[in-house]
Parts: structure tokens; sequence; C-alpha cells
């Protein structure tokens, strides 16, 4: 919750440092890159959340909780680096991403060790 209000009030800063009033979305390109990289890391996050949860409970609570601190970790570099630049979101991006599919794959293994064998 913590990264999300950071994404939130760097977009508010730079609304205000661009004189772009809400409902405006459109406007100096370092105020869309952050608008757009905040509206990412925020459509994200209840996968992310729901994956951690399940992951947590039915896998192991200490590699769960590396992997979203890594993925935390990939999210701050991506907003940061979409922020500068929108290339500079495509490594974090993929690591991210790779993260999410790795939190899926230990909940599957969690959820199928739970329920299938006794």
């Amino acid at each position: 919750v913590l990264f999300l209000a950071y994404f939130a009030m760097q977009v508010i800063y730079a609304r205000r440092k661009y004189k772009i009033s809400p409902p405006e979305t459109k406007g100096h390109p370092e105020f869309e890159r952050t608008f757009r990289a905040q509206a990412n890391c925020s459509e994200y996050f209840p996968i992310f959340i729901c994956l951690l949860w399940v992951a947590g409970i039915f896998f192991h609570q200490g590699v769960t909780a590396a992997c979203g601190l890594l993925y935390l970790y990939t999210r701050l570099r991506y907003f940061q680096g979409y922020a500068v630049a929108a290339q500079g979101r495509l490594g974090p991006l993929y690591a991210s991403g790779w993260l999410l599919w790795m939190l899926v794959g230990l909940a599957l293994a969690g959820l199928l060790a739970h329920f299938l064998w006794p």
C-alpha cells in the first residue's frame, strides 16, 4: 500500500509541476509517463496481492515473502525508469513479470500439494 501511495503522490507532484488539473491525463510527456507508470502499477497490484496471499498460505511464507519483496523492488524500478523515459521500464517490467509467473507457480504448487496429497 505504501508503494501505491508513493506512486499516487508522484502523480500529484507531476500534476502540480506541469499545471495539469484532474481529470486531464494529457500534457507534458514526463507527466504522461508518470501517470501511466502509476496506472500500470495499480492495475497489477490486485493480481500480485492475490498471488502473494495464496502462495504464502499454501507454499512457503519465506520464499513467497522474498519473491514479494523482489517484485515490489522491480515495480519501484519500473516506475522510476518509466517516469524518466519509456524505454527505462522494459528491464524491470520483464523482471516483475517473471516474478509474477514465479508466484503463480508457487501458488499452484502449494494448492496442488494441499489438495491432492494427503
